[in-house]
């Protein structure tokens, strides 16, 4: 019996080449519309489905393969007698392959100006049911809906004259993933669309799409599952878009550090590197190159940097992984290594290395390769909220001492701003010349985390005198402003909107401390 091919696809990219290819293997060719046309203008001797059923296309095209002779060509199970018996007494003939791709609901709706009419017409009926037929009867029928698949399906036909049942299994499994995919995009636009014609900024029903990467060894402890997924469309310069250049799988841990890791040193515009330690940044540093940016970050806190991750923004070269070698580190992020650099990173096959592409536009401070939206797991349900994305210039900073900041305290400012933003709640951070001095991160207290900073200093043999210190929140007494300038900092950047503002902004003039008001804060939990 002769194998038909039913082709209708919005997306005609590589249509006609498959048909071609199709055509010369004996399948016959069956299409709609626009394919129809674009395969016989090529020459090609293709049925308009409307021949097929009997019946013409009508209602604009809104019904055009919702016909029996359609769903029972594709549902029919070739190894039940009933069913071919049903085809031959209703003249009903196979399809065998199934290639559709649908209406481009999601690209519609990403236009500025789109209208719910619009969105409406774009959403596929016919498609969608055709795919679902076919992909449930994956044993006869070969669904493909995507033309990445176009040349893997004729270079197996071309070598075995058939699909194996496993390619036949995999094309069912993309097919439902695809519907998945489209109903769910369609749920979060119509149940986001309100009465005035805007859109709500979180939908009625949230469909999340995911795909896996991976299966991982454990979770965050040995006796947790876990697995790694992306998002359907990943951000360029996000962590899933890396590759990994050599070492060990990477853990649950790995990934949760090296995503706060590269989240915190691609904020910079300049060189600068990154070691984080249980989601933590516990070294950050801006330097000329990345060897400088390294030895600075390093210096913060050299006990904590054992067994950390450490991101840069910019190529690593080899002198830079020379430095690195004496010291133990799980996982190396950058957005280029030089070849000799590789080379010496081998002699330590454990480590994970990582090299992701920046974001468009390069290594800029701005918001590209982010998660617009950040999700928090709770019981039986989630909170989801538009992520920290905000950007503080010197325009924003409002003096509010007598003491003024000199032009480099004011850099070190929106330095240690930046690296507060990073930083688990309560964050208190020391900088100076472009390098972090002391991190207290994730305390109860506001104040104990500006005692543990100083500890740290002190501990890495840092001098606190003359340092700036960013507060992800208000001061809500005087005496976490004491603390650190007991400790040497001579210049505090905190958001303010605290009842005892006044309080505190005594306490800073009386010690002659400067202080600016950012008017934005920074929790991170």
């Amino acid at each position: 019996m002769k194998k038909n091919a039913l082709l209708s696809v919005s997306d005609k990219t590589g249509i006609v080449e498959l048909a071609k290819a199709l055509h010369e293997l004996g399948i016959g060719l069956m299409s709609t519309g626009g394919t129809a046309k674009a395969l016989a203008q090529a020459g090609l001797p293709v049925r308009e489905i409307s021949d097929v059923t009997g019946f013409p296309e009508m209602l604009d095209g809104r019904v055009k393969t919702l016909h029996p002779k359609v769903h029972g060509g594709l549902l029919a199970r070739r190894d039940v007698d009933s069913h071919r018996a049903s085809l031959l007494s209703h003249d009903i003939e196979t399809i065998d392959f199934l290639i559709v791709n649908l209406y481009p609901f999601e690209a519609t709706v990403a236009k500025p100006g789109c209208t719910l009419d619009e969105a409406i017409e774009n959403i596929d009926i016919g498609g969608p049911a055709m795919v679902r037929s076919a992909a449930k009867n994956w044993k006869d029928v070969a669904v493909v809906t995507d033309p990445a698949q176009y040349a893997g399906l004729v270079q197996e036909l071309q070598a075995q004259g058939a699909l194996s049942d496993a390619t036949r299994f995999a094309l069912s499994v993309a097919a439902f993933n695809r519907i998945a995919q489209y109903d769910a995009a369609i749920s979060n636009y119509l149940s986001s669309y309100q009465s005035d014609g805007t859109l709500a900024a979180f939908p009625g029903q949230n469909n999340g799409n995911f795909v896996k990467v991976q299966d991982l060894r454990y979770g965050e402890n040995p006796h947790q599952y876990a697995a790694f997924y992306r998002d359907l469309h990943p951000a360029p310069g996000s962590l899933v878009t890396g590759m990994q250049r050599q070492g060990k799988e990477l853990s649950y841990n790995n990934l949760a550090d090296a995503d706060a890791a590269w989240e915190c040193v691609k904020s910079f515009a300049t060189p600068a590197c990154v070691i984080v330690k249980h989601a933590n940044p516990c070294g950050v540093a801006l330097g000329q190159h990345a060897l400088e940016a390294y030895q600075k970050a390093f210096k913060t806190d050299p006990t904590s940097a054992f067994g950390g991750i450490i991101a840069f923004n910019c190529p690593v070269d080899l002198a830079t992984v020379q430095a690195l070698m004496g010291q133990f580190m799980e996982v190396l992020i950058a957005p280029g290594f030089d070849e000799d650099a590789l080379q010496l990173l081998a002699t330590k096959p454990n480590v994970r290395v990582l090299q992701i592409g920046l974001p468009p536009g390069g290594n800029t401070p701005w918001l590209q390769g982010r998660n617009a939206i950040d999700v928090k797991r709770v019981g039986s349900g989630l909170l989801m909220q538009s992520a920290d994305l905000h950007v503080l210039t010197l325009a924003d900073l409002k003096v509010v001492t007598q003491r003024q900041p000199t032009p480099e305290q004011l850099q070190d400012l929106l330095f240690a701003w930046t690296v507060a933003t990073y930083v688990k709640s309560n964050a208190i951070v020391f900088c100076r010349d472009g390098m972090t001095y002391g991190v207290g991160a994730g305390q109860m207290s506001r104040l104990d985390s500006a005692r543990i900073a100083s500890i740290k200093a002190e501990a890495a043999g840092l001098s606190l005198k003359g340092t700036v210190v960013a507060s992800d929140a208000f001061f809500p007494f005087r005496d976490g402003l004491d603390v650190v300038a007991e400790a040497g900092a001579t210049c505090v950047i905190q958001p303010g909107g605290s009842m005892r503002d006044q309080e505190v902004i005594d306490a800073a003039n009386e010690r002659g401390v400067a202080m600016v008001f950012s008017g934005v804060r920074h929790f991170r939990h």
